[in-house]
């Protein structure tokens, strides 16, 4: 395989992949079923530390320019950064209990982090522990979706990515055959 072939898989494939989760995003769906963690999870996953965390960023960004700007913002890309970063650990070993593990830790961590963050930007509950106890309370019904779709998403990923590299290799090995 040359390495035009290795660079296009490299930065191109999980491009797409990302891409397409973004796509995903903009589409209608369950509230919190959405492809934002798997993005970032993914990202970490498969490509290098320079692109890992700046894409599923800007990708969230542009895809927010179409559905809006809210408060809580920051908290969601934090959330994002913080499950790019657990991708990036992640690559060293990846296995089904591993990435189960990160995909389950991000739900968690995307949960608390953006509650934490309307309660604070927000002026629904009131600014006390109690308060945010309720916001906490108030979001479970959608924990649910949240862990769900990123299951279901980063899954997906990852097997789209796994499929097309196989695909493409297995194309660029017959044709060096062909070749000879």
């Amino acid at each position: 395989m040359n390495k035009f072939t290795l660079k296009n898989q490299e930065i191109i494939l999980p491009v797409v992949v990302i891409v397409f989760g973004t796509l995903m995003r903009l589409v209608p769906h369950m509230p919190n079923f959405a492809p934002v963690a798997a993005i970032a999870i993914f990202g970490g996953l498969y490509l290098n530390k320079k692109y890992a965390l700046l894409i599923p960023i800007v990708i969230m960004l542009i895809s927010d320019y179409f559905l809006g700007f809210h408060d809580t913002m920051l908290f969601v890309y934090a959330s994002i950064l913080i499950a790019g970063l657990l991708g990036m650990w992640a690559k060293r070993e990846k296995s089904f209990s591993r990435l189960l593990m990160i995909t389950l830790l991000s739900s968690v961590l995307f949960f608390v982090i953006t509650n934490a963050g309307v309660w604070l930007m927000g002026d629904i509950y009131p600014k006390n522990g109690g308060g945010l106890i309720e916001a906490f309370v108030m979001a479970i019904p959608f924990f649910r979706n949240t862990i769900m779709g990123d299951l279901l998403y980063t899954m997906t990923f990852i097997l789209m990515y796994e499929f097309m590299k196989y695909f493409l290799q297995r194309r660029a090995m017959a044709v060096s055959r062909r070749s000879k």
